[in-house]
């Protein structure tokens, strides 16, 4: 896990500039789950999104290659290169009587140019594991970092993202399913000399699994710590995020 030093002070700095907003989610993979058993795959679709919402309640949850209801949760979350049949025509205009089409991109040949940029991303172990917070243990060595957040929480979030940086995109919004913007993307960030943080759930398909008034931020566990390391001497501190932090609490 980060060292308790760590966990500890972001506990303390997270109440005192955020007014205990809710705790964020870690991703790590591992080999050997421990007490965590993987989940059984749900009968039909299910949105991991949606299952997610029990590690923000507290609970420890446990992803192998065979625990997905959707085939996004497995691809994006590594376990599968493979896509659904048809992804092309399902994520664009459909299949006239045989599949209906989402509509997010204009054309199947627009879908396969998009995703044709994208890296591709394989677990680096047998299991994806989401803790909250507060409840890593010993061990635990997470790769990502994961709010589920307001947009006042987001405000925050995004400018303390930039604190230390020249760069003006220090914070991404990629085009993808919601999982893959708290796993493939972020996780991929981690591996870049210059992480930046994702910020998503912008998928329509997951929203109805979600509060209408919240976005995912997903941050690399190295960019994470650099964040808390500068949360005492920035905005956090002004008169401005004061009436910010106010109608957090």
């Amino acid at each position: 896990m980060p060292d308790a030093s760590l966990r500890e002070r972001f506990l303390s700095l997270w109440n005192k500039h955020f007014d205990g907003a809710e705790l964020p989610l870690c991703l790590l993979y591992c080999d050997d789950p421990g007490a965590a058993r993987p989940l059984v795959k749900p009968a039909g679709h299910a949105c991991m999104i949606g299952q997610l919402s029990r590690a923000r309640r507290g609970e420890v949850l446990c992803f192998g290659e065979e625990s997905f209801g959707c085939f996004g949760g497995k691809r994006y979350m590594g376990f599968t290169d493979e896509v659904m049949p048809g992804f092309e025509h399902f994520l664009s205009c459909g299949i006239p009587g045989k599949m209906e089409g989402e509509r997010y991109k204009k054309t199947p040949q627009i879908v396969r140019e998009a995703f044709a940029k994208v890296p591709g991303f394989r677990a680096p172990a047998r299991y994806a594991i989401f803790k909250r917070w507060d409840i890593l243990a010993p061990g635990d060595v997470p790769g990502v970092v994961i709010f589920f957040a307001s947009p006042d929480v987001l405000s925050g979030l995004f400018t303390l993202a930039g604190f230390d940086e020249t760069r003006m995109e220090a914070v991404i919004a990629p085009f993808g399913a919601g999982c893959a913007t708290i796993g493939q993307y972020p996780y991929l960030q981690g591996e870049r000399e210059t992480p930046r943080a994702v910020l998503g759930l912008f998928d329509v398909s997951a929203r109805p699994f979600v509060e209408e008034d919240v976005l995912t931020f997903a941050v690399p566990i190295a960019k994470f710590e650099r964040m808390v390391g500068n949360m005492d001497e920035s905005f956090l501190t002004t008169g401005s995020w004061t009436k910010v932090r106010r109608r957090i609490a």
